[in-house]
C-alpha cells in the first residue's frame, strides 16, 4: 500500500516553501489512494521550538491537510537509530571521528580542494584507520569497548560517527527530475551518522524511520535531492527497501535563495489558508480552482490534476 509522509523540522511554523512540500506529499498520497503521515524531525533538540509541532499541525489542519495517524516524533526514536548504528559499527561500515570542521578544511586544502559555500565537505578519511591514525589494534579495542558499553554511540562524546563510503556511484530515478546519478565517494565522502555533540544525523534518522513507517514514496523539496544517494547507500547497507522519490520545486525569495526559516521566511498567514494553498499549488504547476471554491473542493481538483501529471513509475 502507498504510504507517504511530510517531515518538517520544528524550528518554527510552516512558511510558503514548506507548504509546497506538504501539499505535494499530501496530493501524491491522495492521488494514489494511500496513507499520508506526518513525522516531526526534532532530533536536533537545541534548534527546535517546543511550541512548533502543535502550531505546524494546526497550520496543516487549517489547510485541510490531515494525517492518517498521529505524528511520529524523532526525539523518541533514539534506540532505533542506536541499533542501526551498532549494526554498521559491528560490520566495519562506520567508525568514530575526532576531526573538527577546521581540521577537515585544512586537510582538504592540503589536497587542493577548498570548501565552497553551500557545498559539501568531502571527508578526506583522516580517521578511517582509527582516531587520527590510531593503529588497527587500538581501533578494534575501541569498537569492542563501544559494543560492551552500548549506553552511548561512542565511548567519548567528542567523537562523531561516520559511514564509510567506498567507490560508489548511485543511479536513481526521480519522478519529476528523471534519472539522476552521483558518485557519493567523490561528491560527499564518508558522512556523519551521529554528531560529536550527540544529536543523530538526518541521513540515518530518515532512513530508519522511512523503513519503520513503511514509507513507499518520498515527496519533498528539490533541495534534498542530493541527499537521496546517501540515503540509498544507507538503505542498502541496512538491508532496507528504497522508496520511490519525487522532489518538488523550491520556492525562492527575491534574492534567489531558497525560502527558509534561516532566511527569515514569514509564517503562513493564519487568516488566509486558501490563499496560501493556491500559491503552493501554483508553485507546483497546478491549475487554479474557481475563486469561490472552498478548501475541500480546491484540494479535490488538485488531486485530480496531480494524478494526471504524475505516475509512480518506474
Amino acid at each position: 500500500m502507498y504510504t507517504g509522509r511530510f517531515a518538517p523540522s520544528p524550528t518554527g511554523p510552516l512558511h510558503a516553501g514548506s507548504l509546497v512540500a506538504a501539499l505535494a506529499s499530501w496530493l501524491d498520497a491522495r492521488a494514489a489512494g494511500g496513507r499520508w503521515l506526518v513525522r516531526i524531525e526534532d532530533v536536533d533538540t537545541p534548534r527546535c521550538d517546543p511550541a512548533a509541532p502543535e502550531r505546524i499541525l494546526a497550520q496543516l489542519a487549517a489547510c485541510g491537510l490531515y494525517p492518517d495517524a498521529p505524528p511520529l516524533f524523532q526525539s523518541t526514536r533514539g534506540a532505533h537509530y542506536q541499533r542501526a548504528l551498532d549494526d554498521l559499527l559491528a560490520r566495519g561500515l562506520a567508525y568514530p571521528c575526532g576531526c573538527t570542521r577546521r581540521e577537515i578544511d585544512a586537510a582538504l586544502a592540503a589536497l587542493g580542494s577548498a570548501h565552497r559555500r553551500h557545498g559539501e565537505r568531502p571527508y578526506p578519511g583522516t580517521c578511517r584507520g582509527g582516531l587520527h591514525g590510531r593503529t588497527a589494534r587500538a581501533w578494534r579495542f575501541h569498537l569492542e569497548e563501544h559494543m560492551e558499553k552500548r549506553a552511548q554511540t561512542l565511548s567519548t562524546p567528542a567523537q562523531a560517527a561516520l559511514f564509510s563510503i567506498e567507490d560508489t556511484r548511485v543511479h536513481w530515478h526521480d519522478r519529476r527530475l528523471g534519472w539522476q546519478s552521483q558518485d557519493v565517494a567523490r561528491a560527499v565522502g564518508d558522512f556523519v551518522l551521529r554528531r560529536a555533540d550527540g544529536p543523530w544525523a538526518y541521513q540515518l534518522a530518515v532512513v530508519v524511520d522511512d523503513a519503520s513507517q513503511g514509507v513507499t514514496d518520498v515527496v519533498r523539496g528539490e533541495d534534498l535531492a542530493d541527499n537521496t544517494p546517501r540515503q540509498i547507500v544507507l538503505q542498502q547497507a541496512l538491508a532496507l527497501a528504497t522508496p520511490r522519490y519525487l522532489h518538488a520545486p523550491l520556492v525562492r525569495g527575491a534574492d534567489g535563495e531558497k525560502l527558509s526559516k534561516q532566511h527569515g521566511a514569514p509564517a503562513l498567514p493564519a487568516e488566509r489558508p486558501l490563499h496560501a494553498l493556491r500559491a503552493a499549488a501554483q508553485a507546483l504547476g497546478l491549475p487554479a480552482p474557481p475563486r469561490p471554491a472552498p478548501i475541500p473542493q480546491a484540494l479535490a481538483g488538485w488531486v485530480a490534476a496531480w494524478r494526471d501529471t504524475y505516475n509512480r513509475a518506474p
